[in-house]
Protein backbone atom coordinates (compact mmCIF):
# COMPACT_ATOMS: atom_id res chain seq x y z
CA UNK A 1 0.00 0.00 0.00
CA UNK A 2 1.58 3.15 -1.15
CA UNK A 3 1.22 6.20 1.20
CA UNK A 4 -1.28 7.67 -1.27
CA UNK A 5 -3.84 4.64 -1.23
CA UNK A 6 -7.10 4.79 0.78
CA UNK A 7 -6.33 2.14 3.88
CA UNK A 8 -8.29 -0.80 3.17
CA UNK A 9 -10.23 -1.25 6.27
CA UNK A 10 -12.30 2.45 5.25
CA UNK A 11 -13.29 0.44 2.14
CA UNK A 12 -15.63 -2.23 3.75
CA UNK A 13 -18.82 -2.02 2.40
CA UNK A 14 -20.60 -2.84 5.21
CA UNK A 15 -19.27 -0.49 6.98
CA UNK A 16 -19.92 2.38 5.20
CA UNK A 17 -23.26 1.29 4.64
CA UNK A 18 -23.86 1.11 8.87
CA UNK A 19 -22.73 4.26 8.95
CA UNK A 20 -24.14 5.99 6.49
CA UNK A 21 -27.60 4.96 7.92
CA UNK A 22 -26.51 6.41 10.95
CA UNK A 23 -25.86 9.69 10.01
CA UNK A 24 -29.10 10.14 8.27
CA UNK A 25 -30.72 8.54 11.91
CA UNK A 26 -31.71 5.11 10.41
CA UNK A 27 -29.24 3.46 12.84
CA UNK A 28 -28.05 4.40 16.01
CA UNK A 29 -24.17 5.37 16.56
CA UNK A 30 -21.73 3.28 18.63
CA UNK A 31 -20.15 6.66 19.81
CA UNK A 32 -21.53 9.79 20.68
CA UNK A 33 -19.36 12.67 21.57
CA UNK A 34 -21.61 15.58 22.67
CA UNK A 35 -21.22 18.44 24.46
CA UNK A 36 -18.01 19.61 23.51
CA UNK A 37 -16.45 22.33 21.41
CA UNK A 38 -14.89 21.52 18.04
CA UNK A 39 -11.34 22.46 16.59
CA UNK A 40 -12.38 22.59 13.07
CA UNK A 41 -8.69 22.57 11.26
CA UNK A 42 -10.27 23.92 7.91
CA UNK A 43 -12.19 26.89 8.89
CA UNK A 44 -10.16 27.60 12.04
CA UNK A 45 -13.36 28.07 13.95
CA UNK A 46 -14.38 26.70 17.75
CA UNK A 47 -17.57 25.90 17.03
CA UNK A 48 -20.38 23.45 19.12
CA UNK A 49 -21.22 20.47 17.86
CA UNK A 50 -21.81 16.50 18.66
CA UNK A 51 -20.17 13.78 16.56
CA UNK A 52 -21.45 10.33 15.96
CA UNK A 53 -18.68 7.58 14.88
CA UNK A 54 -19.83 3.96 13.37
CA UNK A 55 -16.70 1.79 13.86
CA UNK A 56 -13.82 3.62 12.54
CA UNK A 57 -15.43 5.83 10.78
CA UNK A 58 -17.03 9.46 11.58
CA UNK A 59 -20.71 9.08 10.36
CA UNK A 60 -21.69 12.62 11.42
CA UNK A 61 -20.61 15.88 12.83
CA UNK A 62 -24.04 17.66 13.87
CA UNK A 63 -25.71 20.37 15.70
CA UNK A 64 -25.52 19.56 19.33
CA UNK A 65 -28.18 17.37 21.37
CA UNK A 66 -29.93 16.92 17.91
CA UNK A 67 -29.27 13.14 18.51
CA UNK A 68 -28.84 10.74 21.54
CA UNK A 69 -28.97 7.29 20.24
CA UNK A 70 -25.47 5.85 20.53
CA UNK A 71 -23.95 2.67 22.30
CA UNK A 72 -21.92 4.40 24.16
CA UNK A 73 -21.92 8.18 25.06
CA UNK A 74 -18.93 10.27 25.69
CA UNK A 75 -19.31 13.92 27.28
CA UNK A 76 -16.90 16.14 26.11
CA UNK A 77 -18.78 19.49 28.49
CA UNK A 78 -15.94 22.21 28.40
CA UNK A 79 -13.58 20.18 26.42
CA UNK A 80 -12.13 20.94 22.56
CA UNK A 81 -12.46 18.22 20.26
CA UNK A 82 -9.80 17.68 18.00
CA UNK A 83 -8.14 15.37 15.68
CA UNK A 84 -5.70 13.11 16.37
CA UNK A 85 -2.03 14.21 16.21
CA UNK A 86 0.44 13.50 13.12
CA UNK A 87 4.27 13.63 14.50
CA UNK A 88 5.70 14.19 10.25
CA UNK A 89 8.98 13.41 11.69
CA UNK A 90 10.87 11.15 14.37
CA UNK A 91 12.64 8.42 15.49
CA UNK A 92 11.65 5.97 18.31
CA UNK A 93 15.15 5.46 19.21
CA UNK A 94 16.00 8.93 20.18
CA UNK A 95 13.17 8.07 23.25
CA UNK A 96 15.95 4.99 24.10
CA UNK A 97 13.07 2.63 24.78
CA UNK A 98 10.69 0.18 22.64
CA UNK A 99 7.55 1.32 20.17
CA UNK A 100 5.29 -0.11 22.77
CA UNK A 101 6.67 1.86 25.66
CA UNK A 102 6.88 4.91 23.39
CA UNK A 103 3.33 4.30 22.27
CA UNK A 104 2.29 3.94 25.60
CA UNK A 105 4.14 7.92 26.72
CA UNK A 106 2.78 9.69 23.60
CA UNK A 107 -1.40 8.24 22.90
CA UNK A 108 -2.42 9.35 26.09
CA UNK A 109 -1.28 13.03 25.02
CA UNK A 110 -3.15 13.09 22.03
CA UNK A 111 -0.55 11.65 19.37
CA UNK A 112 -2.15 8.81 17.45
CA UNK A 113 -0.06 8.67 14.03
CA UNK A 114 4.20 9.29 13.68
CA UNK A 115 6.25 9.07 10.40
CA UNK A 116 9.19 6.99 12.23
CA UNK A 117 12.61 7.02 10.41
CA UNK A 118 14.03 4.46 11.80
CA UNK A 119 17.36 4.71 10.68
CA UNK A 120 18.72 4.07 14.23
CA UNK A 121 18.09 0.88 13.98
CA UNK A 122 19.26 0.34 10.38
CA UNK A 123 22.44 1.85 10.93
CA UNK A 124 23.59 -0.61 13.49
CA UNK A 125 21.21 -3.82 12.64
CA UNK A 126 20.49 -3.01 9.00
CA UNK A 127 18.05 -4.88 7.29
CA UNK A 128 17.35 -7.18 10.23
CA UNK A 129 16.32 -3.90 12.72
CA UNK A 130 13.99 -1.91 10.02
CA UNK A 131 11.99 -5.29 9.73
CA UNK A 132 11.81 -5.33 13.44
CA UNK A 133 10.64 -1.65 13.76
CA UNK A 134 7.88 -2.85 10.85
CA UNK A 135 6.93 -5.46 13.45
CA UNK A 136 7.42 -4.08 16.40
CA UNK A 137 4.81 -1.00 15.34
CA UNK A 138 2.36 -3.43 13.22
CA UNK A 139 -0.22 -3.81 15.80
CA UNK A 140 0.26 -0.88 17.93
CA UNK A 141 -3.05 1.60 18.11
CA UNK A 142 -0.31 4.63 17.58
CA UNK A 143 -0.84 4.30 13.73
CA UNK A 144 2.85 4.10 12.53
CA UNK A 145 3.84 5.36 8.99
CA UNK A 146 7.55 3.75 8.49
CA UNK A 147 10.00 5.26 6.17
CA UNK A 148 13.40 3.29 4.24
CA UNK A 149 16.26 4.69 5.49
CA UNK A 150 17.74 6.87 3.21
CA UNK A 151 21.35 7.30 5.67
CA UNK A 152 22.99 3.79 6.31
CA UNK A 153 25.13 5.73 6.73
CA UNK A 154 25.02 9.14 6.50
CA UNK A 155 28.05 10.03 4.77
CA UNK A 156 29.26 6.96 3.17
CA UNK A 157 32.93 6.76 2.57
CA UNK A 158 33.56 9.26 5.93
CA UNK A 159 32.16 6.75 8.15
CA UNK A 160 31.62 2.89 8.74
CA UNK A 161 28.13 1.91 10.10
CA UNK A 162 27.02 -1.29 10.60
CA UNK A 163 25.17 -1.85 7.57
CA UNK A 164 25.19 0.06 4.06
CA UNK A 165 22.02 0.50 1.89
CA UNK A 166 22.33 1.03 -1.54
CA UNK A 167 19.44 1.85 -3.98
CA UNK A 168 18.28 -1.45 -4.66
CA UNK A 169 18.25 -2.14 -0.44
CA UNK A 170 15.92 0.83 -0.88
CA UNK A 171 13.45 -0.04 -3.83
CA UNK A 172 13.31 -3.58 -1.71
CA UNK A 173 12.24 -1.79 1.92
CA UNK A 174 10.01 0.55 -0.28
CA UNK A 175 8.16 -2.55 -1.62
CA UNK A 176 6.76 -3.30 2.24
CA UNK A 177 3.71 -1.84 3.27
CA UNK A 178 4.26 -0.66 6.07
CA UNK A 179 6.64 1.80 4.22
CA UNK A 180 5.18 5.30 3.15
CA UNK A 181 8.10 7.11 1.55
CA UNK A 182 12.35 7.21 2.11
CA UNK A 183 12.92 9.08 5.08
CA UNK A 184 15.45 12.02 5.42
CA UNK A 185 17.95 12.62 3.20
CA UNK A 186 20.97 13.24 4.68
CA UNK A 187 24.10 13.70 2.05
CA UNK A 188 23.49 16.74 0.95
CA UNK A 189 26.02 16.90 -1.10
CA UNK A 190 25.32 13.81 -2.60
CA UNK A 191 21.73 14.93 -3.87
CA UNK A 192 22.81 18.67 -5.07
CA UNK A 193 26.06 16.91 -6.88
CA UNK A 194 24.04 14.43 -8.48
CA UNK A 195 26.20 11.78 -7.28
CA UNK A 196 25.39 8.16 -8.73
CA UNK A 197 24.44 6.14 -5.20
CA UNK A 198 22.67 9.14 -4.08
CA UNK A 199 20.36 9.70 -7.28
CA UNK A 200 19.75 5.76 -7.17
CA UNK A 201 17.94 6.30 -3.30
CA UNK A 202 16.31 8.98 -4.84
CA UNK A 203 14.86 7.69 -7.54
CA UNK A 204 13.92 4.45 -6.27
CA UNK A 205 11.54 6.77 -4.35
CA UNK A 206 10.41 8.64 -6.55
CA UNK A 207 9.64 5.39 -9.25
CA UNK A 208 7.81 4.42 -6.42
CA UNK A 209 5.42 7.46 -6.17
CA UNK A 210 6.59 7.85 -2.17
CA UNK A 211 7.18 11.11 -0.50
CA UNK A 212 11.53 11.38 -0.67
CA UNK A 213 12.10 13.29 2.75
CA UNK A 214 14.96 15.74 2.97
CA UNK A 215 17.52 16.93 5.53
CA UNK A 216 18.54 20.29 3.99
CA UNK A 217 20.89 21.66 6.43
CA UNK A 218 22.02 25.18 6.00
CA UNK A 219 21.04 25.36 2.59
CA UNK A 220 20.61 27.70 0.07
CA UNK A 221 20.60 29.47 -3.07
CA UNK A 222 21.65 27.28 -6.06
CA UNK A 223 22.17 24.22 -3.04
CA UNK A 224 18.70 24.69 -2.24
CA UNK A 225 17.29 25.13 -5.49
CA UNK A 226 19.36 22.02 -6.82
CA UNK A 227 18.19 20.16 -3.59
CA UNK A 228 14.61 20.10 -4.74
CA UNK A 229 15.01 19.75 -8.20
CA UNK A 230 16.53 16.36 -7.70
CA UNK A 231 13.03 15.51 -5.82
CA UNK A 232 13.69 15.74 -2.26
CA UNK A 233 10.05 17.20 -0.63
CA UNK A 234 10.79 18.39 2.98
CA UNK A 235 12.91 19.81 5.36
CA UNK A 236 12.81 19.72 9.38
CA UNK A 237 16.76 21.23 9.72
CA UNK A 238 15.34 24.84 9.98
CA UNK A 239 18.05 27.46 10.98
CA UNK A 240 16.23 30.69 11.05
CA UNK A 241 12.90 32.63 10.20
CA UNK A 242 15.04 33.94 7.02
CA UNK A 243 15.84 29.68 6.13
CA UNK A 244 12.34 29.01 7.03
CA UNK A 245 10.93 31.59 4.55
CA UNK A 246 13.30 30.67 2.20
CA UNK A 247 12.49 26.85 2.20
CA UNK A 248 8.22 27.74 2.45
CA UNK A 249 9.27 29.87 -1.14
CA UNK A 250 10.84 25.76 -2.80
CA UNK A 251 8.01 24.87 -2.07
CA UNK A 252 8.97 21.97 0.92
CA UNK A 253 7.10 20.59 3.48
CA UNK A 254 7.91 22.16 6.88
CA UNK A 255 8.63 19.80 9.24
CA UNK A 256 8.70 22.24 12.26
CA UNK A 257 10.27 20.55 15.01
CA UNK A 258 10.21 21.16 18.95
CA UNK A 259 14.12 19.77 19.65
CA UNK A 260 15.34 23.26 18.80
CA UNK A 261 13.41 25.25 21.33
CA UNK A 262 15.39 28.15 21.28
CA UNK A 263 14.40 28.76 17.93
CA UNK A 264 10.24 28.35 17.62
CA UNK A 265 10.03 31.74 18.45
CA UNK A 266 11.88 33.37 15.88
CA UNK A 267 9.34 30.86 13.47
CA UNK A 268 6.18 31.49 14.87
CA UNK A 269 7.25 35.62 14.28
CA UNK A 270 7.99 34.42 10.95
CA UNK A 271 4.66 32.54 10.61
CA UNK A 272 2.20 35.05 12.00
CA UNK A 273 4.31 37.97 9.60
CA UNK A 274 2.29 35.87 6.58
CA UNK A 275 -0.87 36.57 8.04
CA UNK A 276 -1.95 32.67 7.63
CA UNK A 277 -0.68 29.33 8.43
CA UNK A 278 0.76 27.88 5.08
CA UNK A 279 -0.38 24.34 4.46
CA UNK A 280 2.79 23.15 3.79
CA UNK A 281 3.94 23.66 7.40
CA UNK A 282 3.64 20.66 9.95
CA UNK A 283 4.97 19.86 13.15
CA UNK A 284 7.46 16.68 14.30
CA UNK A 285 9.44 16.10 17.39
CA UNK A 286 12.78 14.31 15.34
CA UNK A 287 14.41 13.31 18.86
CA UNK A 288 13.24 13.42 22.12
CA UNK A 289 14.99 12.53 25.17
CA UNK A 290 12.90 10.02 27.72
CA UNK A 291 13.20 12.44 30.29
CA UNK A 292 11.60 14.86 28.30
CA UNK A 293 9.19 12.53 27.29
CA UNK A 294 8.15 11.18 30.63
CA UNK A 295 7.44 14.79 31.83
CA UNK A 296 6.56 16.67 28.88
CA UNK A 297 5.81 13.92 26.47
CA UNK A 298 5.85 14.21 22.52
CA UNK A 299 3.93 16.30 19.70
CA UNK A 300 1.20 17.77 22.06
CA UNK A 301 4.30 19.58 24.05
CA UNK A 302 5.91 20.99 20.75
CA UNK A 303 2.19 22.13 20.04
CA UNK A 304 1.77 23.70 24.02
CA UNK A 305 5.16 25.58 23.15
CA UNK A 306 3.93 27.13 19.84
CA UNK A 307 0.92 28.31 21.10
CA UNK A 308 2.76 29.67 24.17
CA UNK A 309 4.99 31.29 22.06
CA UNK A 310 2.09 32.95 20.49
CA UNK A 311 0.76 31.12 17.39
CA UNK A 312 -2.89 30.83 17.59
CA UNK A 313 -3.77 27.50 19.00
CA UNK A 314 -5.92 26.58 15.80
CA UNK A 315 -2.97 27.09 13.52
CA UNK A 316 -0.69 24.44 15.97
CA UNK A 317 -3.65 22.17 15.41
CA UNK A 318 -4.17 22.58 11.76
CA UNK A 319 -0.44 21.86 11.24
CA UNK A 320 -0.36 18.90 14.08
CA UNK A 321 -3.07 17.22 12.09
CA UNK A 322 -4.58 18.15 8.76
CA UNK A 323 -1.04 19.71 7.09
CA UNK A 324 0.62 16.39 8.12
CA UNK A 325 -1.98 14.30 7.00
CA UNK A 326 -2.09 15.77 3.25
CA UNK A 327 1.81 15.58 3.55
CA UNK A 328 1.71 12.08 3.82
CA UNK A 329 -1.11 11.56 1.62
CA UNK A 330 -3.41 9.79 4.20
CA UNK A 331 -6.84 11.66 3.42
CA UNK A 332 -8.61 9.36 6.07
CA UNK A 333 -6.85 11.29 8.97
CA UNK A 334 -6.42 15.39 10.48
CA UNK A 335 -9.97 16.26 10.12
CA UNK A 336 -13.29 15.61 12.53
CA UNK A 337 -15.33 15.68 9.75
CA UNK A 338 -17.76 12.65 8.52
CA UNK A 339 -15.99 9.41 6.48
CA UNK A 340 -13.11 10.64 8.08
CA UNK A 341 -11.63 7.73 10.30
CA UNK A 342 -12.09 8.11 13.66
CA UNK A 343 -9.24 9.51 15.38
CA UNK A 344 -10.47 12.01 17.71
CA UNK A 345 -8.73 13.82 21.00
CA UNK A 346 -10.64 15.74 23.39
CA UNK A 347 -8.39 18.92 24.98
CA UNK A 348 -9.35 20.02 28.13
CA UNK A 349 -8.56 23.37 26.79
CA UNK A 350 -6.17 24.97 24.51
CA UNK A 351 -3.25 26.16 26.67
CA UNK A 352 -1.76 22.79 28.71
CA UNK A 353 -3.58 20.27 25.57
CA UNK A 354 -3.98 18.13 28.87
CA UNK A 355 -5.91 14.98 26.53
CA UNK A 356 -9.22 13.95 28.96
CA UNK A 357 -10.33 11.13 26.10
CA UNK A 358 -8.13 9.50 23.19
CA UNK A 359 -9.75 7.49 20.30
CA UNK A 360 -8.04 5.53 18.10
CA UNK A 361 -10.49 4.06 15.16
CA UNK A 362 -13.39 5.03 16.87
CA UNK A 363 -12.89 2.45 20.50
CA UNK A 364 -11.42 4.73 23.45
CA UNK A 365 -7.84 3.50 24.43
CA UNK A 366 -6.76 6.53 26.97
CA UNK A 367 -8.61 8.24 29.62
CA UNK A 368 -6.89 11.10 32.06
CA UNK A 369 -4.15 10.75 30.63
CA UNK A 370 -3.57 6.94 31.52
CA UNK A 371 -4.34 4.10 29.32
CA UNK A 372 -6.82 1.85 29.25
CA UNK A 373 -5.04 -0.96 28.49
CA UNK A 374 -1.44 -0.61 28.51
CA UNK A 375 0.50 -2.01 25.66
CA UNK A 376 3.06 -4.80 25.56
CA UNK A 377 6.14 -5.05 22.87
CA UNK A 378 7.43 -7.93 20.86
CA UNK A 379 10.66 -10.11 21.32
CA UNK A 380 13.94 -8.16 20.32
CA UNK A 381 16.77 -10.98 20.49
CA UNK A 382 17.68 -9.65 16.76
CA UNK A 383 19.16 -6.26 18.42
CA UNK A 384 21.25 -8.10 21.14
CA UNK A 385 24.64 -8.24 20.73
CA UNK A 386 26.01 -5.41 19.29
CA UNK A 387 28.99 -4.35 20.75
CA UNK A 388 31.59 -6.49 18.88
CA UNK A 389 34.33 -4.77 20.10
CA UNK A 390 36.65 -5.73 23.19
CA UNK A 391 37.61 -4.05 25.83
CA UNK A 392 40.10 -0.72 25.50
CA UNK A 393 43.22 0.80 27.48
CA UNK A 394 44.19 4.23 28.11
CA UNK A 395 46.77 4.48 25.07
CA UNK A 396 43.95 3.48 22.95
CA UNK A 397 42.55 7.00 23.41
CA UNK A 398 45.96 8.79 23.55
CA UNK A 399 47.92 10.66 19.68
CA UNK A 400 50.42 9.29 18.90
CA UNK A 401 53.12 11.33 17.32
CA UNK A 402 56.88 11.79 16.52
CA UNK A 403 59.13 14.61 17.59
CA UNK A 404 58.98 16.94 20.47
CA UNK A 405 56.66 19.15 18.98
CA UNK A 406 53.39 18.95 16.40
CA UNK A 407 50.62 21.66 14.70
CA UNK A 408 47.38 19.33 15.09
CA UNK A 409 44.08 20.26 13.73
CA UNK A 410 41.19 21.00 15.78
CA UNK A 411 37.26 20.62 15.07
CA UNK A 412 36.56 24.16 16.53
CA UNK A 413 32.68 24.73 18.04
CA UNK A 414 29.89 22.52 18.68
CA UNK A 415 27.31 22.01 16.30
CA UNK A 416 28.03 24.62 13.52
CA UNK A 417 31.67 23.23 13.39
CA UNK A 418 34.68 24.60 11.27
CA UNK A 419 38.52 23.73 11.06
CA UNK A 420 41.18 25.14 13.36
CA UNK A 421 44.85 24.38 14.81
CA UNK A 422 46.74 24.31 17.34
CA UNK A 423 50.33 23.53 18.61
CA UNK A 424 50.91 20.49 20.97
CA UNK A 425 53.91 19.23 22.88
CA UNK A 426 54.38 15.46 22.39
CA UNK A 427 55.65 13.69 25.48
CA UNK A 428 56.62 9.45 25.60
CA UNK A 429 55.25 9.71 22.33
CA UNK A 430 51.80 10.61 22.52
CA UNK A 431 50.33 14.74 21.97
CA UNK A 432 49.49 16.62 25.00
CA UNK A 433 46.18 18.33 24.42
CA UNK A 434 46.81 21.68 24.29
CA UNK A 435 44.97 24.04 26.66
CA UNK A 436 41.56 24.50 25.46
CA UNK A 437 40.88 21.42 24.10
CA UNK A 438 38.87 18.16 24.46
CA UNK A 439 39.34 15.07 23.65
CA UNK A 440 37.42 13.23 21.13
CA UNK A 441 37.75 9.21 20.23
CA UNK A 442 35.28 7.41 17.99
CA UNK A 443 35.35 3.40 17.74
CA UNK A 444 33.83 0.85 15.26
CA UNK A 445 31.57 -1.32 17.16
CA UNK A 446 29.68 -2.96 14.20
CA UNK A 447 32.59 -5.60 13.49
CA UNK A 448 33.24 -4.70 10.11
CA UNK A 449 36.28 -3.01 10.75
CA UNK A 450 39.43 -2.60 13.35
CA UNK A 451 37.66 -0.88 16.30
CA UNK A 452 41.12 0.87 17.77
CA UNK A 453 39.45 4.37 18.55
CA UNK A 454 40.22 7.62 16.15
CA UNK A 455 40.85 9.79 18.45
CA UNK A 456 40.79 13.84 18.33
CA UNK A 457 40.73 17.18 19.70
CA UNK A 458 38.13 19.51 20.25
CA UNK A 459 38.04 23.00 20.80
CA UNK A 460 35.73 25.29 22.32
CA UNK A 461 33.99 22.32 24.22
CA UNK A 462 34.59 23.96 27.80
CA UNK A 463 36.86 22.11 30.31
CA UNK A 464 35.81 18.30 31.14
CA UNK A 465 36.91 16.73 34.05
CA UNK A 466 36.71 13.63 33.49
CA UNK A 467 34.59 11.53 30.75
CA UNK A 468 31.39 10.82 28.92
CA UNK A 469 30.71 7.68 26.38
CA UNK A 470 27.60 6.61 24.57
CA UNK A 471 26.90 4.43 21.96
CA UNK A 472 24.07 6.82 20.76
CA UNK A 473 26.28 8.94 18.44
CA UNK A 474 24.07 10.14 14.99
CA UNK A 475 24.22 8.60 12.96
CA UNK A 476 26.27 4.84 12.34
CA UNK A 477 26.16 4.71 16.81
CA UNK A 478 29.74 4.02 16.80
CA UNK A 479 31.22 4.13 20.51
CA UNK A 480 31.60 7.82 21.15
CA UNK A 481 33.82 8.84 23.79
CA UNK A 482 34.91 12.90 25.17
CA UNK A 483 36.81 13.60 28.23
CA UNK A 484 39.66 15.35 29.52
CA UNK A 485 42.15 12.39 30.06
CA UNK A 486 42.64 8.65 28.58
CA UNK A 487 41.98 7.37 31.92
CA UNK A 488 38.24 8.25 32.38
CA UNK A 489 37.63 7.64 28.76
CA UNK A 490 38.80 4.12 28.77
CA UNK A 491 37.09 3.62 31.95
CA UNK A 492 33.43 5.46 30.56
CA UNK A 493 34.32 3.14 27.09
CA UNK A 494 34.99 0.02 28.98
CA UNK A 495 31.68 -0.01 30.78
CA UNK A 496 30.01 0.91 28.25
CA UNK A 497 31.22 -2.25 25.98
CA UNK A 498 30.59 -4.41 29.03
CA UNK A 499 27.02 -3.52 29.61
CA UNK A 500 26.25 -4.29 25.91
CA UNK A 501 25.87 -0.30 24.67
CA UNK A 502 24.71 2.60 26.08
CA UNK A 503 25.95 5.28 28.06
CA UNK A 504 28.48 6.24 30.90
CA UNK A 505 29.92 9.32 32.72
CA UNK A 506 33.12 9.09 34.78
CA UNK A 507 35.50 11.22 37.49
CA UNK A 508 37.94 10.59 39.14
CA UNK A 509 38.70 6.55 37.41
CA UNK A 510 34.88 6.07 38.83
CA UNK A 511 32.02 4.99 37.00
CA UNK A 512 29.08 8.63 37.98
CA UNK A 513 26.47 7.35 36.04
CA UNK A 514 25.71 4.00 33.78
CA UNK A 515 22.30 3.64 31.34
CA UNK A 516 22.67 0.52 30.05
CA UNK A 517 21.22 0.08 26.48
CA UNK A 518 21.55 -3.31 24.97
CA UNK A 519 19.13 -3.09 22.05
CA UNK A 520 21.57 -1.96 19.11
CA UNK A 521 23.27 -0.26 21.99
CA UNK A 522 20.57 2.59 21.21
CA UNK A 523 16.98 0.87 23.46
CA UNK A 524 16.14 -0.18 27.05
CA UNK A 525 13.26 -2.71 27.36
CA UNK A 526 13.10 -1.42 31.07
CA UNK A 527 9.59 0.87 31.55
CA UNK A 528 9.78 4.60 30.67
CA UNK A 529 10.15 5.98 34.19
CA UNK A 530 13.24 3.78 34.90
CA UNK A 531 14.97 4.44 31.58
CA UNK A 532 13.83 8.38 32.18
CA UNK A 533 15.35 8.57 35.82
CA UNK A 534 18.56 6.87 34.49
CA UNK A 535 19.13 8.90 31.69
CA UNK A 536 18.30 12.03 34.02
CA UNK A 537 20.79 10.83 36.67
CA UNK A 538 23.71 10.32 33.91
CA UNK A 539 22.65 14.21 32.65
CA UNK A 540 23.22 15.78 35.76
CA UNK A 541 26.55 13.49 36.10
CA UNK A 542 27.98 14.77 32.98
CA UNK A 543 26.61 17.76 33.79
CA UNK A 544 29.31 17.97 37.04
CA UNK A 545 32.08 16.61 33.80
CA UNK A 546 31.99 19.81 31.97
CA UNK A 547 30.01 23.15 32.14
CA UNK A 548 27.36 23.75 29.26
CA UNK A 549 27.07 26.95 27.99
CA UNK A 550 23.77 26.76 25.79
CA UNK A 551 22.64 27.03 23.21
CA UNK A 552 25.14 25.33 21.44
CA UNK A 553 27.21 23.57 23.88
CA UNK A 554 24.48 21.28 25.17
CA UNK A 555 24.20 18.02 26.47
CA UNK A 556 22.50 17.05 23.37
CA UNK A 557 25.76 18.18 21.25
CA UNK A 558 27.31 14.97 22.49
CA UNK A 559 25.01 12.93 19.96
CA UNK A 560 25.47 14.66 17.01
CA UNK A 561 29.41 15.65 17.15
CA UNK A 562 30.06 12.58 14.89
CA UNK A 563 27.20 13.56 12.19
CA UNK A 564 29.21 13.95 9.05
CA UNK A 565 26.89 14.43 6.50
CA UNK A 566 26.44 18.02 7.76
CA UNK A 567 28.99 21.01 6.87
CA UNK A 568 32.21 21.52 8.68
CA UNK A 569 34.76 18.49 10.02
CA UNK A 570 33.36 15.72 12.15
CA UNK A 571 34.94 12.98 13.94
CA UNK A 572 34.29 9.50 12.64
CA UNK A 573 35.74 6.44 13.41
CA UNK A 574 38.19 6.94 10.42
CA UNK A 575 39.27 9.83 11.36
CA UNK A 576 38.10 13.58 10.76
CA UNK A 577 35.91 13.73 8.30
CA UNK A 578 35.22 16.59 6.22
CA UNK A 579 31.72 16.10 3.44
CA UNK A 580 32.46 19.26 1.74
CA UNK A 581 36.32 17.86 0.75
CA UNK A 582 35.22 14.27 0.87
CA UNK A 583 38.51 13.36 2.85
CA UNK A 584 39.35 11.70 5.58
CA UNK A 585 42.68 13.00 7.83
CA UNK A 586 43.25 9.22 9.81
CA UNK A 587 45.69 11.51 12.16
CA UNK A 588 44.80 15.20 14.20
CA UNK A 589 48.38 15.66 13.53
CA UNK A 590 49.32 18.39 10.60
CA UNK A 591 52.87 18.83 10.70
CA UNK A 592 55.90 18.19 13.01
CA UNK A 593 57.41 21.18 14.13
CA UNK A 594 60.05 20.12 16.63
CA UNK A 595 61.64 16.50 15.98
Amino acid sequence: MSSIEQPQDLMDAALRSRAVAAARGAEPFDVLISGGTLVDVVTGEFRPADIGLVGSLIASVHEPGTRSDAATMIDATGAYVSPGLIDTHMHVESSMVTPATYANAVLPRGVTTVVWDPHEFGNVNGVAGVRWAANASRDLPLRTVLLAPSSVPSAPGLELAGADFDADVIADILSWPEIGGIAEMMNMRGVIDGEARITGIVQAGLAAGKPVNGHARSLAGSDLQAFVTAGVSSDHELVSGDDLLAKLRAGLSIELRGSHDHLLPEFVKTIKALGHLPQTVTLCTDDVFPDDLAHAGGLDDVVRRLVRYGLPAEWALRAATLNGAVRQGRHDLGLVAPGRRADIVIFEDLADFRARTVIVDGKSIADAGRMIEPLCGIAAETLHGTMKIAPLSENDFRIPADGTKVRVATIDRPRFTQWGDAVAAVEGGFVVPPEGTTLIAVAHRHGRADSRPAVGLLSSWGAWRGAFATTVSHDSHNLTVFGGNAQDMAVAANAVIAAGGGMAAVSGGKVDALLPLPLAGLVSEEPLEEVADSFAALREAVGRIVDWQPPYLVFKACFGATLACNAGPHQTDRGIADVATGKVMESPILEILEA
